[in-house]
């Protein structure tokens, strides 16, 4: 299994161990404030080869490349105004960039999945300083087999991918918990390709534009988290329940009970004072609880689509698609 270091108990061996392995050419899960990534060299094409073949993951889906600061991301991409702006008002934040991927740049085109764009993000918290550290861009996606639930724990990682990886750096739980907002400007107007961590309403108040939220289905992969079907459990997922059946797991929210939840295999609350942000950094974790309960199928009460609402309802109706 993969070594554990806690970051918050030994942040100097933690970066210069991770900084070994990511040299080596091997990927190394970190925390984010979103989620656990699998990191490694963004510019390596063997360690790029790692993460998917480590995943299982499509290799026409991108990665988003992580920076430590602008300069580093400039080094690689090039900012119209719209986007420099957004990266100035919410990086270090749950924001990635979908933006032109410089001629000179030395990412590797496997991280790209072969577009001329690079998907693009300053985490927050102790990967930025790994980045730092480290000196080039990381590509990271989430930190878990490809399509399945998004890891927002150390003890995630390890349970799912432990005796493949190296190294895991833990810095406890996701303090957001739902991956990066994807954002891309085209010709001056603003679209959404993954609702998540950063409400859209904030950027639409910052630019004074309108955010287009394009139909993804069907639609060229341009982004992480455009497949259909994806962040699934093992069991099925039944969305809006107004009620429970017998032996499924209920995860609800608001502290709104359904009928039948008596029967239910687990019951489980989001955020039982109402709260979304709490609701989204408990999102995975208390799928993963439902799963681990036994029950054939995962029914979730109503969310609420404003706010962070609408990312995590996109993350269940991901998870509730057809599957294969």
């Amino acid at each position: 299994m993969a070594e554990i270091i806690d970051t918050r108990i030994e942040p100097e061996r933690a970066i210069e161990t991770a900084c070994a392995v990511l040299s080596d050419g091997e990927p190394v899960a970190i925390p984010t404030e979103t989620v656990y990534g699998l990191a490694a060299d963004a510019t390596t094409p063997d360690a790029i080869s790692r993460i998917y073949e480590m995943k299982g993951r499509p290799r026409f889906n991108p990665l988003i490349c992580h920076v430590s600061d602008l300069a580093m991301a400039e080094a690689h991409v090039t900012f119209d105004p719209v986007s420099r702006r957004l990266a100035e008002a919410f990086w270090p934040g749950p924001l990635t960039l979908i933006l032109p991927q410089r001629r000179e740049s030395t990412v590797h085109t496997l991280a790209s999945a072969g577009l001329d764009t690079l998907g693009i993000r300053m985490p927050d918290g102790f990967s930025r300083r790994v980045i730092a550290r480290f000196g080039r861009p990381l590509a990271a996606p989430s930190a878990n087999t490809s399509g399945k639930i998004s890891p927002t724990s150390a003890a995630h990682v390890q349970a799912d991918l432990g005796s493949r990886l190296k190294l895991i750096l833990d810095a406890g739980p996701a303090a957001i918990g739902l991956e990066s907002t994807i954002v891309k400007v085209e010709n001056g107007k603003l679209r959404l390709l993954r609702p998540g961590g950063l409400d859209a309403a904030e950027i639409e108040a910052l630019t004074g534009l309108p955010i287009e939220r394009p139909e993804t289905a069907g639609a060229v992969i341009e982004a992480p988290g455009m497949l259909a079907s994806h962040y699934a459990p093992g069991a099925a997922v039944r969305l809006d329940a107004d009620e429970v059946r017998k032996g499924e797991a209920l995860i609800r929210f608001g502290g709104k009970a359904l009928p039948g939840e008596g029967d239910a295999a687990i019951v489980l609350d989001l955020s039982p004072g109402g709260s979304l942000r709490e609701a989204a950094a408990n999102l995975f974790d208390y799928m993963k609880k439902a799963d681990a309960s036994g029950a054939a199928t995962i029914a979730f009460g109503p969310i609420p689509s404003v706010g962070l609402g609408e990312a995590i309802i996109d993350r269940l109706q991901r998870a509730a698609a057809p599957r294969g």
